[in-house]
């Protein structure tokens, strides 16, 4: 019983850190607050669930996920590209009402508020990820690979354009480079990767439903980013290690389920209150040196 309730917390991990790692691609590196991640991981979900129980494999179903999502990340940073700061923030935030709306509404594809059951277990080459040790080891292994393909990516030059568009996108553009196409490229690679946790998720839990995607899901990402560090991958899996773990020993102490979820929404904002307070980059935030950015 313990062992399985462990597999099920590192299983979450997994989930998060790939939703952390791919918000801060898109707010931490890239400097675009965006409110509506949540539907990039809905749309993952629900698109991997329809095509898996409409007869498709899980491998054919995982990469339409990433695709549609990131098809729905280059339609919203179209749009977002003339907007800064808090108005695009609003227009993510708008975004991610708009497609919550459409699950909740279009009960003929979504089945609506009663959402989705029986969500098969993934299954690769004949083999079934049906116990948990073996999700386990998928989830981890998807994760490992977000990293590194993160990191890679973020390396190079496309990482040190980002960065130099998150501080002044005039001295970019006067530079020769393309804002406009990067913040682009930005919100599809994020919006990719959120869509593959939605995959994921969906396998997981079996059922899915409008509520497990709503405006407090994109909080708890953008807290384990902030929390872990803006332009910082293992930043991001700490946050997500740290927020996943922190509210567990509420569920042994005895208190009503209804009264469980208001403390841990006050331990959060007390722990971002603590962090803004004491250390503002995060946990492995960017640190300045003589004019030169490391990765804490």
């Amino acid at each position: 019983m313990i062992e399985a309730y462990i597999l099920h917390l590192l299983i979450l991990i997994c989930i998060y850190a790939i939703l952390a790692m791919s918000l801060n691609l898109i707010t931490g590196y890239a400097g675009m607050l965006n409110l509506g991640h949540a539907a990039f991981f809905a749309i993952g979900a629900y698109t991997s669930t329809l095509l898996v129980m409409a007869g498709f494999p899980f491998w054919f179903a995982f990469l339409a996920a990433a695709g549609m999502a990131a098809l729905f990340g280059v339609l919203l940073s179209i749009p977002a590209l003339r907007l800064r700061g808090d108005f695009l923030a609003i227009a993510t935030l708008g975004f991610g009402e708009i497609i919550r709306s459409i699950l909740l509404n279009w009960t003929e594809l979504t089945r609506g508020p009663l959402g989705i059951p029986g969500i098969p277990k993934p299954e690769l080459f004949g083999f079934e990820f049906g116990a948990l040790h073996w999700y386990f080891v998928l989830a981890f292994a998807v994760t490992v690979a977000t990293y590194f393909i993160l990191r890679k990516i973020l390396a190079g030059n496309f990482g040190i354009v980002l960065k130099a568009i998150r501080e002044s996108e005039p001295v970019s553009e006067s530079l020769g480079k393309n804002v406009k196409l990067v913040k682009i490229q930005a919100f599809a690679l994020g919006a990719c990767f959120a869509g593959l946790a939605g995959s994921l998720f969906a396998h997981y839990i079996t059922f899915i439903d409008p509520s497990s995607f709503t405006l407090a899901e994109t909080i708890l990402i953008l807290l384990m980013v902030t929390l872990g560090g803006m332009s910082s991958l293992k930043g991001s899996i700490a946050g997500a290690i740290i927020l996943i773990l922190l509210p567990e020993p509420l569920r042994f102490i005895g208190l009503p389920s209804a009264m469980v979820g208001q403390l841990r929404q006050i331990i959060y904002a007390g722990l971002l209150l603590a962090l803004i307070l004491k250390r503002p980059k995060g946990l492995f935030g960017e640190k300045w040196f003589k004019g030169i950015v490391s990765e804490g």
